[in-house]
């Protein structure tokens, strides 16, 4: 049966389906030994030869197995699946034996905690899609104490770049000392870099960021820089997710006063 080749791609453990949409359009992919670069196009892997970047995936497609792990990402790694710079990468922290697994989203390279990686590419886009909203936790650590006035306008939602506005956040202070401030952040969104962002445009730079909850799921116990595979009722979980609709506040209406109903007299 004929499918849309960046849904093979992504099936085979390649990349997601955003990711395999480039490769299409950037004419990496083709069929039967013709490079395909549009969108739409359709193969059927079981009379088709398909390549990537001259890799046959038709094998992968046969033997594939969705694979879901939890990486409690150390400092000093890339969430990527390559680097031209040679940096040390979150793949590489995974055993060869799982096969190719790629990030769901991404831990900017100073940042730590928990990352999901897959190489299921419909679980991917469900993760990160925007309309899904799946909140994020962050343990934030800034240089000086913010005051209260500035936290609030991390909370409202704050301009991080000309044009740029950051959604609501939940900000809520753990501790402080002379010299650091302590905060939990909850976002529900995921720009570049946001949370550094945020404390940047209120004057206090971010010493140490770590995720320590993605949704429902966290893991207390697991280690920097160790991983460990999903359980059935996690995945499941992160794919049901749903963004959640505020309802609007009801609308102060005073109820009207009715006459009891007249009872007939009794003779």
């Amino acid at each position: 049966m004929q499918q849309r080749l960046q849904k093979l791609i992504s099936a085979a453990g390649i990349a997601s389906r955003r990711h395999a949409e480039e490769l299409i359009t950037a004419g990496q992919v083709n069929v039967n030994g013709k490079v395909v670069s549009e969108l739409g196009a359709k193969a059927d892997p079981t009379i088709d030869k398909i390549k990537v970047k001259g890799r046959l995936i038709n094998a992968l497609l046969q033997q594939h197995e969705n694979i879901y792990v939890l990486l409690n990402k150390p400092r000093g790694y890339l969430t990527s699946m390559a680097d031209p710079e040679g940096r040390p990468l979150v793949t590489e922290l995974i055993p060869s034996s799982l096969g190719r697994l790629h990030p769901v989203g991404r831990l900017d390279f100073n940042t730590e905690g928990l990352l999901l990686l897959t190489n299921d590419g419909d679980f991917t886009n469900v993760v990160t899609a925007a309309r899904n909203q799946i909140p994020k936790v962050y343990k934030v650590k800034v240089k000086g104490m913010p005051t209260d006035n500035a936290v609030e306008r991390l909370r409202r939602g704050i301009a991080i770049a000309e044009g740029e506005r950051t959604a609501p956040a939940e900000v809520r202070q753990l501790r402080s000392t002379e010299a650091n401030g302590w905060f939990e952040v909850t976002l529900h969104q995921g720009r570049n870099q946001q949370i550094r962002r945020m404390f940047d445009a209120i004057g206090h730079s971010v010493t140490k960021l770590k995720r320590i909850r993605i949704g429902l799921l966290d893991d207390k116990f697991l280690a920097t820089g160790q991983w460990r595979t999903l359980t059935d009722i996690e995945v499941k979980r992160l794919k049901n997710t749903r963004a959640r609709k505020i309802a609007p506040p009801a609308k102060n209406v005073r109820a009207k006063k009715t006459r009891p109903p007249i009872r007939p007299k009794r003779g």
